[in-house]
């Protein structure tokens, strides 16, 4: 059923679960579905002081707790251009840097887990500054932390100097702020008594929504974040509920067999720019990845009398993946053994043919009845398909 962005987040603010995880391609609107999602759990005030804020992480002002695209934004190079000797990573001014570091002065931690995910002698140098502001007539000095300076310590108080950091390591950098911000909110609600809580800026948070934090990471890296990750939602003891997007296949396939108490979906965009939420069971390779695609293409085609000669090609790629997975050396060992070297030439023939003369585009009745003949074999003859139908049964 083709819905809105908008009716997209009430379906998932309407499902009681822990933990919501969803699979997207990029560009099938994983961003804007969090933007929507934010604007449902806590909708902009008409023309009040946070108007401002809109498209920042918010704290205490809201019931949502969001990391996206727009969390990177927040950052941003000064590259020293002239010199090229002093490369920094400004901060915008924004209410999420301003309580982590500020408020609860969670910098050190912030370096700790930076280091942990990428070299221990990597460091970051926040700096601190006191900016003068007005208020009620009188000048005041703010502390303010606006950029990042990073350093390649020796051991010895001698360092490289400023770098400018790989783009994954900055990724992991930025998701290291919001993992400590993270970190203190579920320590803090796990208080049962809110009289007994160091802060009472949390109180009413409902959600966490994490929108894919997996960009240029390398796949330890991915796999060691979802672990860490799916450990610190395990460990949260109030009602918060998360909701996570990825495209990452990987980082999708762990935290779900991590997470015990979550729904899974895959987020679909039609061409007329519409959406689909649909439930899946099962990883990323159970539920979404091409093998099945192959697999339901051929099976529409086999349905509808519509196969061609290019479904052999389909086949023989279904039956190659097939092979792989379940390590046979050559995709020919899955054929049936008495009329392995026939069926062998006939998928050779028709789907790697450089003839041109030789080729007609429709398919006699016996090849169309091959290809069906192979699709059955391949699926009732291995248990990894028979498991396959049971699942997605």
């Amino acid at each position: 059923m083709s819905k809105t962005l908008a009716e997209i987040a009430q379906q998932l603010r309407s499902t009681n679960k822990k933990v919501q995880l969803i699979y997207a391609f990029n560009g099938n609107g994983k961003t804007r579905l969090s933007r929507e999602f934010k604007r449902l759990v806590a909708p902009k005030s008409n023309g009040g002081e946070g108007d401002a804020d809109e498209d920042r992480p918010e704290l205490s002002r809201t019931r949502i707790l969001y990391y996206n695209a727009f969390t990177e934004d927040l950052f941003y190079w000064d590259n020293d251009l002239e010199l090229d000797a002093e490369p920094k990573l400004r901060i915008q001014p924004n209410s999420f840097t301003d309580w982590i570091l500020i408020n609860q002065g969670q910098d050190r931690n912030i370096i700790t887990n930076f280091q942990h995910y990428t070299n221990e002698k990597l460091t970051p140098r926040f700096n601190e500054e006191y900016k003068r502001r007005d208020k009620d007539g009188k000048e005041i000095a703010v502390k303010a932390f606006s950029e990042v300076t990073f350093s390649l310590e020796s051991g010895d108080d001698e360092h490289s100097g400023n770098l400018k950091i790989s783009k994954g390591e900055e990724s992991n950098f930025i998701w290291s702020i919001f993992y400590t911000l993270l970190e203190q909110v579920i320590g803090i609600l796990n208080i049962s008594e809110p009289a007994e809580r160091e802060t009472d800026d949390f109180d009413r948070l409902e959600y966490v929504f994490i929108d894919d934090p997996v960009s240029s990471l390398d796949e330890n890296h991915l796999i060691e974040l979802a672990v860490n990750l799916a450990g610190l939602i395990k460990s949260s003891q109030s009602d918060l509920k998360f909701v996570i997007t990825t495209h990452s296949p990987l980082f999708y396939n762990v935290l779900y067999n991590e997470l015990n108490s979550r729904a899974c979906y895959l987020l679909e965009r039609s061409e007329a720019g519409t959406f689909a939420l649909v439930e899946k069971h099962g990883d990323s390779n159970k539920s979404f990845s091409y093998h099945l695609y192959l697999k339901q293409t051929l099976e529409q085609a086999i349905a509808n009398d519509q196969v061609q000669k290019y479904h052999f090609t389909l086949l023989r790629n279904l039956y190659e993946k097939t092979a792989s997975f379940l390590g046979y050396p050559r995709w020919s060992e899955l054929l049936p053994d008495d009329k392995q070297a026939y069926l062998n030439r006939i998928i050779q023939f028709t789907s790697h043919s450089t003839l041109s003369d030789e080729t007609v585009t429709e398919p006699t009745v016996q090849e169309k009845q091959t290809v069906k003949f192979l699709l059955n074999n391949l699926i009732d003859k291995y248990g990894y398909w028979q498991q396959q139908e049971v699942q997605d049964g």
